[in-house]
């Protein structure tokens, strides 16, 4: 072994005294750590994906205002509904006074095609009754429908009617002299046909062979370490999400839709929720955004309910500003779930109050109609409704609505889905690709995994003249 000195070895290493130059260096500047050289320290990573927005899925609504399922292996989804057995017939300020003053000549359809001689009828503003001297739809078409007063004195203009505005009549019953023969058949009574079209929603995901073999540090869910996996998650709840806010706000495309193009004239649409009701709902409309914070604006809402035959129980679905006037309101006046002397209905929840507080409902009753508040979080996520004032909440019914054709009854809200020999579209999730053990791509070439989701569906909003829409 070479030695240092004057004796050193031939293959010695020549050693230069410091700040000289030569192969190597004996001062301390030509050592290092350990810490620089290898960093022993393990890097410290919390394996908790953090869900900085909390719970972002949206779906339930339709579960829980009792929504059901049910097949269907058509086009579109067909329903019927009674018509009102009563009428009211309107007229336009085309109504003439004769010259003695006796009698009304009414010329508007709705009026002839409503009536027959012998028909009593009251003028829906001053009270004034009527019979029906001649015309009506007995008569066949053209001939105008002649009024005298009921109590066979003569018309006052002004104080019996206004020939000058537009007006409406109840039709009342009639009265017939003796001996005289029966009527002629009018048969009025109208089941109207509901129709909606299906839809069909899609998405979907993929991910490389490399992607979907990484381990990474945060643990996505059930040990699992492959971020992939969460992408998929969150895929297939994104999907489910847009999927009931197309049930929602979907809308069915006119017979005058653009054709051609990438959409064609094909594209049936389908009706949403809210657009049944504005098209034959109850809309509450908020001025300058202010939410319903009183009873007499609940009782305006009441009222109207009352002319709709509607239900006792509503469920009351509303963004957070709603939810908190609602509160506030009720602060003010009864703060429990009796309300006017009057205690709540639970009959969505087995008449069970416990059940409807576990589920995050608030219940109030008001004029023998019970209402359970629910905060909605479509409507109070930024990036969705939460953005908008279009909508502030709805009300729905919760009670069995009766078929007028087959006399079955379903819950108010009703999603359709295509099916047929075990086979239904209601929620279709399946995979191709050339990894994770599937090799149904077609491509062997293509080194990935594509996750599809589809559904074909369509809700059916079943008397809409119950359900209220509170815009903004």
């Amino acid at each position: 072994m070479a030695t240092l000195g004057s004796d050193r070895g031939v293959n010695a290493p020549e050693i230069s005294p410091a700040g000289s130059t030569g192969a190597f260096k004996i001062t301390p500047d030509a050592y290092t750590t350990v810490t620089e050289l290898l960093n022993t320290t393990k890097d410290e990573h919390m394996p908790e994906l953090i869900e900085t927005y909390g719970d972002q899925g949206i779906t339930g609504f339709l579960k829980l205002t009792g929504a059901i399922n049910s097949g269907g292996s058509s086009d579109e989804v067909n329903w019927w509904e009674a018509g009102r057995r009563h009428k009211t017939l309107a007229y336009t300020s085309a109504v003439a006074i004769s010259g003695d003053t006796k009698s009304l000549s009414v010329t508007d359809d709705a009026v002839k095609n409503g009536v027959q001689v012998n028909d009593v009828l009251m003028d829906k503003e001053t009270g004034a009754r009527f019979i029906v001297q001649a015309g009506g739809y007995a008569t066949g078409d053209g001939v105008n429908v002649v009024l005298v007063k009921l109590d066979g004195s003569v018309v006052a203009t002004g104080t019996d009617i206004d020939a000058s505005t537009a007006g409406e009549f109840i039709r009342l019953g009639n009265m017939y002299a003796q001996g005289t023969n029966q009527p002629t058949a009018f048969d009025d009574f109208n089941a109207l046909k509901r129709t909606n079209p299906y839809m069909i929603v899609k998405d979907r995901y993929e991910v490389n062979g490399s992607q979907a073999t990484n381990i990474g540090w945060v643990n996505v869910g059930g040990g699992e370490y492959r971020w992939f996996m969460k992408g998929e998650q969150e895929a297939r709840a994104r999907f489910e999400d847009r999927r009931e806010m197309m049930m929602l706000l979907g809308q069915q495309r006119g017979n005058d839709a653009i054709a051609g193009g990438a959409l064609g004239s094909e594209l049936a649409g389908s009706e949403g929720y809210f657009s049944a009701i504005e098209d034959r709902g109850i809309q509450v409309s908020n001025a300058n955004s202010n939410p319903l914070d009183s009873f007499s604006e609940f009782d305006d809402i009441i009222m109207e309910l009352d002319k709709q035959g509607a239900p006792s129980e509503y469920a009351m679905y509303v963004n957070r500003k709603q939810d908190l006037a609602i509160d506030d309101m009720l602060a003010s006046g009864i703060a429990t779930s009796v309300t006017a002397g009057l205690p709540g209905q639970f009959g969505a929840f087995n008449n069970s109050a416990d059940m409807a507080v576990q589920l995050g409902f608030k219940s109030f009753t008001r004029g023998g109609y019970t209402f359970h508040k629910h905060d909605w979080k479509l409507l109070n996520d930024p990036t969705l409704l939460g953005a908008s004032n279009y909508v502030q909440g709805a009300m729905i019914p919760l009670s069995q609505v009766t078929d007028a054709r087959s006399g079955m009854k379903a819950p108010a809200l009703s999603m359709s889905y295509k099916e047929a020999n075990g086979y239904n579209r209601e929620l279709e999730h399946w995979v191709t690709g050339s990894i994770l053990g599937h090799t149904n791509n077609g491509d062997v070439g293509t080194d990935n995994a594509v996750f599809h989701y589809r559904s074909e569906i369509a809700l059916c909003t079943r008397a809409a003249n119950q359900h209220v829409m509170i815009k903004g």
